[in-house]
C-alpha cells in the first residue's frame, strides 16, 4: 500500500477525526503539518484551491474532506470496520449530523473570547486576530455563544443517553459516528479546557471519549511539506476504478470545471472532471511543483460548476 500522508495542524478538530481513525484502524502515516490560516501555498500546489484541513495524500491522490478520507480508510483497511453492516445508514447520518449542528454549536461556544486568549497564549501578538479574521473569510457559522451553549449542553444529554447503555454510540464497538462526535467534544476538553466545565455534567460522555482516546493514533513520522510534493510529482494518479458515470448536471466527463465547498471554506478547485461517481467527484489537474494529480471530493457537501 502506497504510504498514507494526513496534511494536518495539531489543534484542528477534524484533522483530529481523522488522526483517531488511523488510530483505529492501526495505520502507520506520515504527518505534514499545514498553516492554520491563509495562505497555504504548500497545500494549494496539492489541492487546487482547497484550504480545509486536513486532507490525506496518496502518492499523486489527494482525498479532500474527513468522510471521504474514512471512506478512502475504510477501503485501505476493512477491518476493523467503521461502517458496521447494521449500522451502515445511520451511522452516515448521524456523522453528518455531527460533522455539522453538534461541530457548529460546540465550536461557537469553545471559540468564546476568553477561551481564544487562552488558546493563543504564546503566540505571536496578533495571532488570534489572524485566525478569527481567517475564519471569518472562510464563511464559518457563528452563532451566539450563548445560544449555541444551550445547544452544545442539549446535544452532549442526547449523546450521554446513547453511551450509558454501551460502550460506545450505538454498541459495543465504535463506527464512523463516534468519531465524528468526538472531536469537537475533544477540542472543548484538550483545547480550550478552560471551557470544559460543560462537559462535567455528563460523566458519562467523559468515560465514552477516554474509551476513544485509548484507541489512539496509529504510527505517524514526520514528513515536510515540500517533501510530500515531491512524492506527488514522482508519483502517477491511481487508475480510476470502472464506476458508472453518474451526471446530475449535464457536464460530460473532460470538461473543465470547478468544486467547491457548499458551506465554509469554499475555495474552488478546479481541473477536469475525469469521475462523477455516485458518492465522490475526481477532477485532473496539473501543478507546476507537484505534476499530475487527481483530486477527489465527495459528492455531498460539494458543489460542481462548469468552469
Amino acid at each position: 500500500m502506497t504510504e498514507l500522508i494526513l496534511h494536518h495542524y495539531p489543534a484542528s478538530p477534524f484533522a483530529h477525526k481523522a488522526r483517531c481513525v488511523l488510530g483505529f484502524k492501526r495505520l502507520a502515516w506520515r504527518s505534514v503539518i499545514v498553516p492554520s490560516v491563509m495562505p497555504k501555498p504548500d497545500v494549494v500546489a496539492l489541492t487546487g484551491g482547497y484550504r480545509r484541513t486536513p486532507f490525506l495524500q496518496i502518492g499523486a491522490d489527494i482525498y479532500c474532506d474527513t468522510a471521504l478520507i474514512c471512506d478512502v480508510l475504510e477501503h485501505l483497511r476493512p477491518e476493523p470496520t467503521l461502517y458496521p453492516p447494521h449500522l451502515k445508514g445511520v451511522s452516515r447520518v448521524f456523522a453528518q449530523w455531527a460533522d455539522t449542528m453538534l461541530f457548529t454549536a460546540a465550536m461557537a461556544y469553545n471559540l468564546q473570547p476568553r477561551a481564544a486568549e487562552a488558546l493563543f497564549a504564546g503566540f505571536p501578538e496578533g495571532a488570534a486576530q489572524a485566525f478569527s479574521a481567517d475564519r471569518r473569510a472562510m464563511g464559518m457559522a457563528h452563532p451566539h455563544p450563548q445560544d449555541a451553549a444551550a445547544a452544545y449542553r442539549s446535544y452532549l444529554r442526547r449523546i450521554a443517553n446513547m453511551v450509558e447503555e454501551h460502550d460506545f454510540l450505538f454498541g459495543s464497538e465504535p463506527c464512523v459516528a463516534d468519531f465524528a462526535a468526538y472531536h469537537p467534544l475533544w477540542f472543548t476538553r484538550q483545547c480550550v479546557p478552560v471551557m470544559a466545565d460543560i462537559l462535567s455534567a455528563t460523566p458519562a460522555v467523559l468515560e465514552w471519549m477516554d474509551r476513544l482516546a485509548a484507541l489512539g493514533q496509529g504510527r505517524a513520522e514526520k514528513l515536510s511539506a515540500q517533501d510530500a510534493i515531491t512524492v506527488a510529482a514522482g508519483a502517477v494518479p491511481q487508475p480510476l476504478l470502472p464506476e458508472v458515470f453518474q451526471d446530475e448536471h449535464g457536464i460530460a466527463l473532460g470538461s473543465h470545471v470547478s468544486i467547491a465547498a457548499e458551506s465554509f471554506g469554499t475555495e474552488p478547485t478546479v481541473g477536469l472532471l475525469v469521475a462523477a461517481t455516485r458518492t465522490r467527484y475526481t477532477l485532473a489537474r496539473t501543478d507546476p511543483r507537484a505534476g499530475d494529480l487527481h483530486v477527489h471530493f465527495p459528492r455531498i457537501g460539494y458543489v460542481l460548476r462548469p468552469a
